[in-house]
């Protein structure tokens, strides 16, 4: 297994499980304090977050479908040069690790923009707590 992709998803997967649900209680206790008539600043943050959950999700499915079509073409790759030659072992040992590696390679790159992003407003919103 690719150590590299496998170390960014298992940090991905870290920062998202410390920042989530910071994330979501802070903006859970920011709604129930705004009550029906939420204040300019309280309705400026709601519209953000639905945008951002929006945008991460496309940027999440941008980025895992061009990764696909990496891993797509390194098998095309390697499937040429067994092609080129049948008699080595080594095209089928680099086909094997390409479809070895591309799960971790295309999970690590739908869940860095979502990371990303959690951190980022985890951070963010530390530095302000919630007003009613």
């Amino acid at each position: 297994m690719n150590t590299a992709a496998a170390g960014d998803v298992f940090a991905q997967m870290t920062e998202l499980a410390f920042s989530v649900p910071f994330v979501v209680s802070h903006r859970l206790t920011r709604m129930a304090l705004a009550g029906p008539n939420p204040s300019a600043r309280d309705r400026k943050e709601f519209m953000t977050m639905g945008l951002e959950k929006v945008t991460a999700f496309q940027q999440s499915w941008l980025a895992m479908m061009w990764t696909g079509a990496g891993v797509s073409q390194e098998m095309v790759a390697a499937g040429l040069r067994w092609w080129m030659m049948p008699w080595s072992s080594a095209p089928a040992s680099k086909a094997m690790e390409v479809m070895h590696q591309a799960p971790m390679k295309v999970a690590s790159a739908g869940l860095k923009p979502v990371s990303r992003r959690a951190g980022a407003n985890a951070r963010r919103l530390s530095r302000s707590a919630p007003r009613p």
